[in-house]
């Protein structure tokens, strides 16, 4: 099985654009006294999450992407943690309800407002289904079009499966904090190459778990955009080892 990573058609002719946020997120981390990192963020996004039925003090401080406390962020990723997916996520900046905002201009049937977000047309999504394309959780937008005729976008919820295989990962990356624990990471390795054995035989579409903001895509629901002529978006071919 190829599998591909998802990125904007930057050449169609669209003009759609999304003025919106996730209703909620977990906040950012105060830097640590001895290392001075505040927490590796995550570009990952549970629209389909519902946190309402939070105490309104709780919900309040769940829209505030401000640095708190990290003795603070543990308490509200914890109060958190019963309504998010099994294999969420839980790092600074987490996002999650649906978006809500405004919308405006012309939206092809698969829409990435960002690297990081998948959202398409209803009937997209139904096609996609019926084709057999697995992972595919949708939920609706709370935005208001500024055009009477509009489609009816749903934001994906997607799981997060996969690594990178070693060979392309830096080999002389520090040790972590003493303190808190936290690293300083890597960059996006150039070329990304996925570990064969880490990858999903039943998802069709999911976010890398070693790198949030990449969503990878099975060669069979590339092959299943392509017959149904589905625009909006193209596909990066990936290595696997």
């Amino acid at each position: 099985m190829k599998f591909y990573r998802i990125q904007e058609d930057e050449a169609s002719q669209y003009t759609g654009n999304l003025n919106a946020v996730h209703k909620w997120m977990l906040p950012g981390i105060q830097p640590c006294s001895g290392c001075g990192l505040g927490g590796r963020s995550s570009a990952a996004q549970y629209p389909c999450v519902d946190l309402s039925h939070l105490p309104e003090v709780e919900q309040k401080k769940l829209s505030d992407p401000w640095p708190v406390p990290r003795e603070e962020f543990v308490r509200l990723r914890e109060l958190v943690r019963p309504l998010a997916p099994p294999d969420a996520e839980l790092l600074p900046v987490t996002a999650f309800g649906p978006l809500t905002g405004t919308a405006t201009g012309r939206f092809g049937q698969l829409f990435m407002q960002n690297p990081w977000s998948l959202c398409l047309r209803r009937e997209a999504l139904e096609k996609l289904q019926a084709a057999g394309v697995r992972g595919l959780q949708g939920c609706p937008l709370n935005v208001r079009f500024r055009q009477k005729s509009h489609p009816e976008l749903l934001d994906l919820q997607l799981a997060r499966r996969g690594q990178f295989h070693p060979d392309c990962l830096p080999r002389d990356r520090e040790p972590p904090c003493p303190m808190c624990g936290e690293d300083k990471g890597y960059s996006l390795p150039q070329p990304s190459i996925l570990a064969a054995t880490s990858l999903p035989e039943d998802l069709d579409v999911f976010r890398l778990a070693d790198w949030s903001s990449l969503i990878i895509a099975s060669e069979r629901m590339m092959d299943a955009v392509r017959r149904l002529e589905l625009d909006g978006v193209v596909f990066q071919a990936l290595e696997v080892r």
